[in-house]
Parts: C-alpha cells; sequence; structure tokens
C-alpha cells in the first residue's frame, strides 16, 4: 500500500501535541485528589467540616487543572480552564447564600404554614395560633397600590428620556434626579410619607396608603431605569420604517416600540415590585402594625408580611418559638407570593410579545 505525498508532507509538519488535552478522566482524577487533599487538610486545621473542605478543595482544584492543563494543553488553553473555574466558582460562591435562605425559610417556615395560617389573624393571640391573614391582604394592598402609583409614571418617564429627552436641560436634571432616588435608604422613603400624611391628617397618621407612598418612592426609580434600557434596545430600525409609513411618533411608541420592548419592561416592574414587597422600616413608619384585617388603606394602621415577620423575632410572645415560626412562615410566604410575581410577569411577557421576537 503507497502512501501519498500530501499524507507524508502532513505527518511530517504535524507536531504529536497538537491533539493532547486533557481528558475527562484526567479531570476526574483532579476533582478526586482535590477533594482528599482538603479533607486532609481540614483535619489538620481543625476537624473535617464540609464547608472548609469545599473550599480547600476548590483551591487545590482550580491550581491543580491550571497547572495540568499549562503542561498538556498550552498556555492559553491553561488560561482559558482557569477563568472558566474562577467564574463558575463565584457563581457557586454567589449562589450559597441564596440557595441557603431558601433552604431555611423552608426549613424553620414549615412548621407553622398550615390551614390556621393563611384563615386567621392575630387578634387576641399572645402566644401560640393565630395566623397571617391580615399581613397577607395588607401586603397585595400596599403593593398593589404602590404598583399603581409607579408603574405608569415610571413608563411615562423612561418614554420621555429616550423618545423625546435628547440631551436637554430637563432630560439631565431627570436622569440625575432618577440617580438620586436610586440610592435613597428605605427610612427616608418612610419618613417622607409620614410627614407628608401628617399634614393631612395629623400627628400619629398611619395608613395602608402612606405604606404605597413610601414604597413607590423606592419602586419608581427602579422601574425608570430598566424601562429605559429597554427602549433602547429597541432597533431604530422599526421606528423609522413605521415613520416612513406616516405613523405619528406617539402612536409608533405605542404601537411598536413599546410592544416589542414589553418583555424587558415587565420583566423591570417585577423586579421593582421584589424590590420593595420585603421591606420593613418605611412600613413601621408609614403603615404601623394591626393585629386584626384592615381592607380600607385610606383609613387605620395596616399590617405587611415583612412587618410580621420583624415582629415575631422583636416581640414573640411566650412562648417565644410560636412566634419565631409565625415570623419564618410569614418569610417563606413572601418568597412565594414573589416566586409567583416572577412566574407570572415571564408568562406574560411571552404572551404579549410581537410574534417575530418570541
Amino acid at each position: 500500500m503507497s502512501v501519498s505525498t500530501v499524507e507524508i508532507a502532513n505527518a511530517a509538519t504535524t507536531s504529536p501535541f497538537d491533539n493532547r488535552t486533557l481528558t475527562a478522566s484526567g479531570r476526574a482524577m483532579i476533582v478526586a485528589a482535590s477533594l482528599v487533599v482538603g479533607v486532609a487538610l481540614s483535619a489538620v486545621l481543625g476537624g473535617v467540616a464540609i464547608v472548609r473542605v469545599v473550599a480547600i478543595a476548590a483551591v487545590l482544584h482550580t491550581a491543580a487543572l491550571y497547572l495540568a492543563s499549562l503542561r498538556i494543553e498550552g498556555r492559553r488553553r491553561a488560561i482559558d480552564r482557569l477563568m472558566t473555574s474562577v467564574v463558575t466558582g463565584s457563581f457557586v460562591l454567589v449562589l450559597i447564600p441564596l440557595v441557603s435562605v431558601i433552604w431555611t425559610s423552608i426549613d424553620r417556615g414549615a412548621a407553622r404554614f398550615d390551614g390556621a395560617f393563611f384563615t386567621e389573624t392575630m387578634r387576641g393571640v399572645a402566644g401560640a395560633g393565630g395566623g397571617a391573614k391580615h399581613a397577607i391582604i395588607g401586603t397585595l394592598i400596599i403593593t398593589g397600590l404602590a404598583a399603581v402609583l409607579s408603574v405608569p409614571v415610571g413608563i411615562l418617564v423612561a418614554v420621555y428620556l429616550v423618545e423625546y429627552g435628547q440631551r436637554n436641560r430637563l432630560s439631565s436634571m431627570i436622569t440625575t434626579m432618577v440617580d438620586v432616588m436610586t440610592g435613597i435608604p428605605s427610612i427616608v422613603a418612610g419618613l417622607f410619607a409620614y410627614s407628608l400624611f401628617v399634614i393631612f391628617q395629623g400627628p400619629g397618621a398611619r395608613s395602608g396608603i402612606a405604606g404605597a407612598v413610601a414604597l413607590s418612592v423606592l419602586m419608581t426609580p427602579v422601574i425608570v431605569r430598566a424601562t429605559e434600557e429597554m427602549l433602547r434596545l429597541v432597533s431604530n430600525d422599526l421606528r423609522e420604517a413605521s415613520f416612513a409609513l406616516g405613523v405619528p411618533k406617539w402612536k409608533t411608541i405605542v404601537k411598536v416600540v413599546l410592544p416589542t420592548a414589553v418583555g424587558g419592561i415587565l420583566t423591570g416592574i417585577t423586579l421593582a415590585i421584589a424590590r420593595v414587597i420585603g421591606e420593613t422600616a418605611p412600613l413601621l413608619i408609614a403603615s404601623g402594625l394591626a393585629q386584626d384585617t384592615n381592607l380600607n388603606p385610606l383609613s387605620g394602621r395596616m399590617t405587611t408580611l415583612p412587618v410580621m415577620s420583624y415582629y415575631g423575632y422583636v416581640a414573640p410572645g411566650f412562648p417565644p418559638e410560636a412566634g419565631y415560626d409565625r415570623g419564618w412562615a410569614a418569610a417563606l410566604t413572601l418568597i412565594i407570593i414573589v416566586l409567583v410575581l416572577f412566574t407570572a410577569a415571564r408568562v406574560i411577557a411571552k404572551v404579549l410579545q410581537p410574534k417575530g421576537f418570541r
């Protein structure tokens, strides 16, 4: 059998190291060795602990993987594997607190996650028993009112900044104010709302609408920023095509720009709601604490789930375990509400998005 000239030339110019790579079995050996050394070092440092073992093993694995890849695959591939390990490790590091919070809330809140918790209030309850019906209703009313106050204003401000405010003085002032409002502490928003309603209702006035105003101060800049970024992502070709057909600018915004960006806008609104639905300090000042259901946001104190969870630890009653369990159950309920909101926003955005962008 004869060998062609091309094959001989290729064999002569191809290095035997060109196709060398770190195999899956090699990577598995590095992982196993890192875990073994991590367990040994953890035992030397003060006993085998899962967190210490994982941390030591992760560092050793990253270093060993880089050195092995540098020797076998070359510098470029080794740096790529190093950065991949660093990014993956950072993601896992950020994920740990989130998973821990969710797991702890489920573990501690499941004890009172029963029918009574959703159908009873804290009226006349000093120790065990009671529920969070009034707090759930108060949370939905106050957050809903805050959304009604914030969403139209936030969207309209973002539309002005993107579509009409072409770097004029007013748009610059609005942008600066939005940036400032984004960093306002929540307690300041609560004090603002309380002071505002004291003018109309007198000292000591607390109500659901006051809490909604406080939350809207925190929500509006988030909605403005999220909507502004989504509108800027809409291609100018769509606007120009609409203008070329003789469509007025306001109708182009309503019929073309906003529907195209509706998915991102709804996500931004959901993020803004999730940002404020767990606020405690402004609602302690503006809405206060109630032991029973109050359906009138214009008058009387109104309790929310964050405030109930806070008082579950500050004033748990006797036995204190009952108050702790109610506080954790309130926190778990709040997490579930946020998850439902995110899911609903994704579904609605998928339905409302134009067919060509799905």
